[in-house]
């Protein structure tokens, strides 16, 4: 069996709400210590994102909960409530990608978005 030097697979597609301009783009990489719950809040923006290790409980408004670890993608809409990003036991590393008009900078607001 031929093994190909080079596999792509995609592992997600998010079709935003509104086309956005993008000035910039801000990777972070973000730990949760085990138990933490930071409760709902949302993002002036779109956030992207991979956990890395540990798990997470996830939710989008009042959509389905999710378990996430690691390799699982995740998509935070902008201007929607994240009803959860809980962290387990373990805690939760995860990559998060926060595309921004130029001169804006991705803030996390706490509390349900109204």
């Amino acid at each position: 069996m031929e093994q190909h030097p080079v596999v792509r697979m995609t592992l997600a597609d998010h079709v935003l709400a509104s086309p956005a301009e993008i000035g910039h783009v801000e990777v972070r990489r973000i730990t949760l210590a085990p138990g933490v719950q930071p409760g709902a809040h949302w993002h002036n923006g779109p956030v992207f994102g991979v956990i890395e290790s540990g798990s997470v409980h996830f939710q989008v408004g009042d959509g389905p909960e999710r378990m996430l670890g690691p390799g699982d993608t995740f998509f935070e809409p902008g201007d929607e409530t994240i009803g959860r990003f809980d962290a387990t036991d373990e805690g939760v590393t995860f990559l998060g990608w926060f595309p921004m008009p130029m001169g804006e900078a991705p803030d996390l607001i706490m509390g349900p978005r109204n």
